[in-house]
C-alpha cells in the first residue's frame, strides 16, 4: 500500500467474478461504472479504491463467498403467496450445494408455520445429467401436490424445466414459485429457455424506479456493448445493481477511516498450517467494518444498509412468466404484505394482507387463469376409491345391493346422497367410484373401525357413510366437519296414562272451585224464596232448582224469572262471573285435550342404574319387552339413527334429555389429505342450504308417519275420543238409569194390583204400558192452580183436576199466594181425559 503521486491513497479490494458469464460480466461493468461515477461526483476524497479482479472460472466455493444478499429475507414473500392461494402442501425442489442448502430451513419453519406441509424435498446436484433430472421429476409426477417452490443455480435452472416441459409438467394442474436467484435471472435465459417456463411465478427483490436508473441503464447498455460487442444486451439485474452500490458504500467506508496505514500482519504460521493462515490481518480491518455498516444511502437497488453483515430486502415484487419475459402481478413489503401496486405501501395503513385479490390475473402453466388448487391426484391414479360400510339394519342411510348377474354394486342412501352433492360442489371436478366394504353375499367384512383403516393400508381414498367422528379414529385418519346433527342420547318407551284422562273434564276446575259455584246459588234462593213462586214448592223441588238453576246459568239456558231487584244486581256480577268460567273451562279443557302427555317409562340414566336395567341398541322387539322380560328398558346411539327409529314407531318411544357430545357423522380421509379442507367447505355449503333439505325429504319423509318431532319434548295427539269422556258418561249414564229405576220402581209400586193381578203376562204389561203413557196428575207441576183440569180414563189412581172457578181465573201473577183450590176427584168419577 502506498501514496499516489496525486496525494490520494490507493485501497486495493479484490472482487471475484466468474467472467465467463453473462452476470460476471454485468457486475464487472457495474463496479467499475461505480467508481467512475463516485470519484468523479467525489473527487476531493483522499482515497481511492483499485479493483484487482480474479476470474473464479466456475469455482463454486470462490464464487459463494461473494454473495451478500440474505436469501432468507424473501421467505415471508413466498409464504403469502401460499396463504393467497390457500395451498396446504409444497415440494421443495434445490440445489445440492451451499447455496441450496442456505434457504432451506428457513422455508420450511415459515410453511410449518402457515400450517403449510413440505410434503418432499427434492436434492438435485448441479452436476445431474438429464436423465437423473428424469427420474427425480417422475417421482414427483407420481405425488398428488402440485405446488414446487425452485432454488437452483441458472444452468441447473434452464435443463430442469426443459425437461419438466419435455414431461409435461408444465401443462395446467401445476405450480412453480422461483426463488429470486432465478427469478432475477431470467432475462438470461435463451427464448427456447423462455419457452419452458411459462406460467411460473417469481419473487425477486423491488428496485424502485428512479430516474438515477434510467439514467445508469442507458449509460450501461452503451458500455457494455463496447466492452462485448459480440454479447446479447439486455437490462442489469438486482446482482449488477447491488454491485454497483457496493462499491459506492465501500468507497464511502474507506473515506471514512481516512488516510491510515491500510498494512496487513502476518500471524505465526505452524508446521499443520493451511494456505489460509499464511494471509496477514489488516490492522484497519475492524474499523473499516464499522464504517462499513454504518453506512446507509439510497443506491440505484434502493435503500442500502447492511445488517448481520447481509443485505436485506424489504420489498419483493412478484412476477409471472408470460410470452417473451415477465410481467409483475404484486408487490409483497414487509409492513403490508401482498398488495397490487408499490405507491399503495406508502399509505398510512398497517394492515397486513395476504389476500389473492391484491395478485393480479396469472396464466399459470398450460395457460389456465383459474385459481390453483396446488394439488391433483397422482397420474397412476384414475379415480378415488371410496369405501363404503355393508351393514344390516337403517339401509335409508347406507344401503349396498349386489347385481348377481353382472357383479356390479350399487350403493345408496342418505349418506351417499350428501357425499355425491358435496363433490359436486368443489370448484374442481373429482372422478371416484364406491367400493362396498364387504363380501358378494352382502355380508359386512369387518367393523367401522376396520373399514376406516384401509385408509391406512392405502386400500381406499376416503370413506362414505355413516361413520362417526370420534377422538381415538382421529389418530390415524382424518375427518371433514360432520354433516349430521351432533351427539348421542337414550330412547325409551312411552308410557300412555289414559285411566287417568278420562276425569280430565273435571281437571280444568278445581274442587274448591266447583263447590264455589254450586254453592253462589244459595244466596239467589234466599233472595227469590219468599217473593217469587219458582223457587217455593217442598224442600225437595227447591234443592232441584237450586242444582238446576246453577248448572243452567253457567251455560246461560236458564228459564226460571228472577224478580228481586236485589237478585238482579246480584246475576249481572255472576253472568260476568260464568263467561269467565265457561270460556277458561272451555280453552283449559281443550288445551288438556289436544295435548295428551305421554310420559317416559325412564327419565334419567341413574335412575336405569339404581334399578339395574339392561341398556342395548334401539330394536323394538326388545324396547317393547322391557328390562324384567329378557329386553331392554333403553336404548343408547346417535341421533339421526334415534330420529329415523322414532318415524318408524310413533308415539311408542321417546328421546330422553340430557344429549352426550358427540361429533355426529363425517367423511373420512387419510391424514394429512389436502381434500380434508376442500370437502369440510363443500360440507358447509350442501348443509346451510336447499339441497340438504331435499336429500332428508327424499329418504326420510316417506317414513315419518308421526307429527312433528321435537327432540326432548312430550308428544301430542289432537284426536279427542270416547276414552277422554268415558268417566263423565258414565256418571251421566249411572245417574240416568238410577232415575229411571227409581221412576218405574215408583210406578210398578203404585200399580202393584195389576202387576199382581189374574191376567196374563200380555195383558198386564199393556195394562201397565197404557198407565205409563198417562200424565201423572198427582205431582207437583200439575197441582198448580191455573192449570187446565186433567181427565183419566178408567185408572183406580187419584187424579187433579182444578176447579171450574179456577178454570176461568186471570193468570197467576208473580207475586200471588200460594193458596189454592184443588178439586180432587177419581177417575172413575170422570170421563177419559185428554
Amino acid at each position: 500500500m502506498g501514496f499516489a503521486h496525486n496525494n490520494t491513497i490507493p485501497v486495493n479490494v479484490g472482487v471475484v467474478l466468474d467472467l465467463n458469464t453473462s452476470v460476471g460480466k454485468m457486475c464487472w461493468s457495474c463496479i467499475s461504472m461505480a467508481l467512475s461515477d463516485f470519484y468523479a461526483f467525489h473527487g476531493n476524497y483522499k482515497t481511492r479504491l483499485a479493483i484487482k479482479t480474479r476470474d473464479s472460472r466456475v469455482d463454486v466455493v470462490g464464487a459463494a463467498a461473494a454473495a451478500t444478499l440474505n436469501d432468507s429475507s424473501q421467505v415471508p414473500a413466498i409464504t403469502a403467496i401460499f396463504q393467497a392461494f390457500d395451498w396446504g402442501e409444497a415440494v421443495l425442489i434445490y440445489v445440492d450445494s451451499e447455496y441450496g442448502d442456505g434457504i432451506i430451513p428457513y422455508i420450511t419453519d415459515a410453511l410449518q408455520g402457515i400450517d403449510v406441509r413440505v410434503t418432499y424435498r427434492s436434492l438435485i446436484s448441479e452436476s445431474a445429467t438429464d436423465q437423473e433430472i428424469g427420474e427425480e421429476l417422475y417421482k414427483l409426477m407420481t405425488m398428488q401436490t402440485r405446488v414446487f417452490i425452485v432454488h437452483v443455480v441458472t444452468n441447473l435452472g434452464s435443463r430442469l424445466f426443459t425437461k419438466a416441459d419435455e414431461m409435461g409438467m408444465m401443462e395446467k394442474g401445476y405450480a412453480w414459485i422461483l426463488t429470486d436467484g432465478l427469478t432475477d435471472l431470467l432475462t438470461t435465459f435463451s427464448p427456447s429457455e423462455i419457452d419452458s417456463i411459462q406460467g411460473v411465478l417469481g419473487v425477486k427483490p423491488y428496485v424502485p424506479r428512479t430516474k438515477e436508473l434510467s439514467s445508469f441503464r442507458v449509460r450501461w447498455k452503451r458500455k457494455f456493448q463496447q466492452d462485448h460487442p459480440t454479447e446479447e444486451t439486455s437490462e442489469p439485474n438486482i446482482f449488477g445493481l447491488q454491485a454497483y452500490d457496493a462499491v459506492t458504500a465501500l468507497a464511502m467506508a474507506v473515506e471514512k477511516v481516512g488516510a491510515t496505514n491500510f498494512s496487513f500482519q502476518r500471524t505465526n504460521i505452524l508446521s499443520n498450517s493451511t494456505d489460509l493462515d499464511t494471509i496477514g490481518v489488516s490492522q484497519t480491518g475492524p474499523y473499516l467494518l464499522q464504517s462499513l455498516l454504518s453506512t446507509k444511502f439510497k443506491g440505484l437497488s434502493g435503500d442500502f444498509q447492511i445488517f448481520d453483515g447481509q443485505l436485506h430486502s424489504t420489498a419483493f415484487q412478484i412476477v409471472n412468466v408470460i410470452g417473451k419475459g415477465e410481467r409483475g402481478v404484486g408487490f409483497w413489503t414487509l409492513k403490508n404484505g401482498i398488495i397490487r401496486r408499490m405507491n399503495l405501501a406508502n399509505t398510512n395503513s398497517n394492515i397486513y394482507s395476504t389476500s389473492k385479490d391484491n395478485i393480479g390475473a396469472i396464466v399459470w402453466p398450460g395457460e389456465p387463469t383459474y385459481i390453483h388448487k396446488g394439488w391433483v391426484l397422482p397420474v397412476n391414479e384414475k379415480k378415488l376409491r371410496i369405501g363404503v360400510p355393508v351393514k344390516d339394519g337403517f339401509s335409508e342411510f347406507v344401503k349396498v345391493t349386489w347385481d348377481t348377474n353382472t357383479n356390479a354394486t350399487n350403493v345408496t342412501g342418505y349418506c351417499i346422497d350428501v357425499f355425491d352433492a358435496v363433490m359436486n360442489s368443489l370448484p374442481y371436478a373429482f372422478p371416484y367410484k364406491y367400493i362396498p366394504f364387504g363380501t358378494p353375499d352382502g355380508k359386512p367384512l369387518g367393523t367401522y373401525n376396520d373399514l376406516i383403516y384401509q385408509l391406512v393400508l392405502k386400500k381406499y381414498d376416503a370413506v362414505a357413510g355413516d361413520t362417526t367422528i370420534v377422538a381415538n379414529r382421529s389418530k390415524y385418519v382424518d375427518f371433514t366437519l360432520p354433516y349430521t346433527e351432533t351427539g348421542v342420547s337414550m330412547l325409551v318407551p312411552i308410557k300412555d296414562n289414559k285411566s287417568k284422562s278420562a276425569w280430565v273434564f273435571l281437571k280444568p276446575l278445581t274442587w274448591d272451585l266447583w263447590i264455589t259455584s254450586v254453592c253462589f246459588f244459595i244466596f239467589i234462593w234466599v233472595l227469590e224464596h219468599r217473593i217469587n213462586e219458582d223457587f217455593r214448592g217442598p224442600p225437595s223441588q227447591q234443592v232441584g232448582t237450586i242444582f238446576w238453576f246453577s248448572f243452567s246459568t253457567m251455560v246461560f239456558a236458564q228459564k226460571d224469572r228472577i224478580v228481586s231487584n236485589m237478585a238482579r244486581i246480584v246475576m249481572i256480577i255472576w253472568f260476568f262471573v260464568a263467561l269467565i268460567l265457561t270460556q277458561s273451562y272451555t280453552a283449559s279443557l281443550a288445551s288438556m285435550l289436544a295435548v295428551q302427555q305421554l310420559q317416559p317409562t325412564v327419565t334419567d340414566i341413574n335412575e336405569l342404574r339404581a334399578n339395574g336395567e339392561y341398556i342395548g341398541y334401539q330394536q323394538a322387539d326388545l324396547l317393547s319387552k322391557g328390562s324384567a322380560n329378557g329386553g331392554i328398558a333403553a336404548a343408547f346411539d346417535e341421533i339421526p339413527f334415534m330420529k329415523l327409529f322414532i318415524s318408524q314407531h310413533c308415539s311408542k318411544y321417546t328421546i330422553v334429555q340430557p344429549t352426550y357430545k358427540f361429533d355426529g357423522f363425517g367423511f373420512v380421509f387419510p391424514r394429512g389429505s389436502p381434500l380434508v379442507s376442500d370437502v369440510s367447505r363443500a360440507v358447509l355449503n350442501v348443509t346451510e342450504g336447499d339441497q340438504m333439505l331435499k336429500i332428508e325429504e327424499k329418504w326420510f319423509s316417506k317414513t315419518n308417519c308421526c307429527s312433528d318431532y321435537d327432540r326432548g319434548s312430550s308428544l301430542s295427539s289432537n284426536n279427542i275420543s270416547l276414552d277422554s269422556f268415558w268417566g263423565l258418561f258414565l256418571i251421566a249414564g249411572v245417574t240416568s238409569v238410577l232415575a229411571v229405576i227409581i221412576v218405574l220402581a215408583m210406578f210398578l209400586h203404585k200399580h202393584r194390583e195389576v202387576v199382581m193381578g189374574e191376567e196374563s203376562v200380555l195383558t198386564k204389561i199393556k195394562t201397565l204400558a197404557t198407565l205409563f203413557d198417562q200424565k201423572h196428575l198427582s205431582s207437583n207441576p200439575f197441582r198448580q192452580h191455573d192449570h187446565q183440569p186433567y181427565y183419566t180414563s178408567t185408572e183406580p189412581m187419584a187424579a187433579v183436576r182444578a176447579s171450574a172457578s179456577a178454570t176461568n181465573s186471570s193468570p197467576r201473577q208473580s207475586t200471588s199466594s200460594n193458596q189454592t183450590n184443588y178439586d180432587i176427584s177419581f177417575s172413575g168419577e170422570e170421563g177419559n181425559s185428554s
